[in-house]
């Protein structure tokens, strides 16, 4: 099931070249609004949840309610043959401890696929975050550091321009963290603006009563995020069809991450990324 770079498609092939080109036109004018007009295309980030070593997915983000899915390193050569760009890979087990341990996979997922890595989960301290890119992952989505640890969470923007992802999960509206299992008394929006004046980029916004549900994006949230802080925003949560794909593209968010919709076959990951960079 290994893949390869020249294991893609011509047409995944010029997929990527379009957006590694997008990306470095966004990188040379950091001043340009997210806001600006109707974007060429949006970039989709298939997820790997891990915990305990294997590929889940959670149902509104509760350990309890999981669905194991198997390798989560099949699962990245399969989004790679796929076409995909980037992984949303989730060491869900670090959410929860606090203690970082999919480095390994991470390294061995680089080995095999010519992919970039977005990752999140357990990452609480500098030392995790240089451990995190070191084994692989281009960027890395830090939120409760940010909640506990203000000054270390500024450190890391400081330290890493450019790879860290503002992780803004909300219930209701407030910022949650640890794995979703606390809520702050911040809302999203207001830590989002926060990020925003520390030199953070992009965001992971997921609305968490969606996460898993496959009842629909909350799109209105989503362009309220990004248009009120002016961070890039990744959406995340109950995509659940091409029409949440389509919306959220029409309405110029930056990415998606796709999750329980391509495991469970809803959405057809080739389809997906074929309408994303139309």
């Amino acid at each position: 099931m290994q893949a390869s770079g020249t294991d893609f498609s011509a047409q995944s092939i010029k997929g990527k070249e379009a957006v590694r080109s997008y990306e470095k036109e966004l990188a040379g004018d950091t001043n340009k609004s997210v806001w600006e007009g109707k974007r060429r295309f949006m970039i989709l980030f298939p997820a790997i949840d891990i915990l305990d070593g294997k590929a889940v997915r959670l149902y509104r983000g509760e350990k309890d309610r999981v669905t194991e899915y198997g390798d989560p390193i099949e699962f990245a050569e399969k989004w790679a043959e796929a076409g995909a760009q980037w992984l949303h890979i989730v060491d869900l087990s670090g959410a929860f401890s606090g203690k970082s341990g999919i480095d390994d996979v991470i390294s061995e997922i680089r080995k095999r696929v010519d992919v970039r890595i977005q990752s999140g989960g357990g990452l609480r301290k500098i030392e995790d975050i240089e451990c995190r890119l070191e084994a692989g992952a281009d960027r890395v989505v830090i939120g409760t550091m940010a909640a506990y640890h203000p000054d270390e969470f500024a450190l890391a923007a400081y330290k890493f321009p450019e790879k860290i992802v503002a992780g803004i999960d909300a219930r209701g509206g407030m910022f949650a963290v640890k794995g979703w299992t606390e809520q702050t008394d911040i809302t999203a929006v207001c830590f989002g603006k926060k990020c925003k004046k520390m030199g953070i980029r992009h965001a992971l916004f997921t609305d968490i009563a969606k996460d898993g549900a496959m009842e629909g994006v909350n799109v209105s949230e989503t362009v309220r995020m990004q248009k009120e802080t002016g961070l890039e925003v990744i959406a995340s949560g109950g995509i659940s069809s091409l029409a949440d794909i389509r919306n959220l593209k029409e309405s110029g968010i930056y990415g998606a991450v796709l999750g329980k919709s391509i495991y469970s076959g809803a959405i057809d990951l080739r389809e997906a990324l074929e309408l994303a960079s139309e």
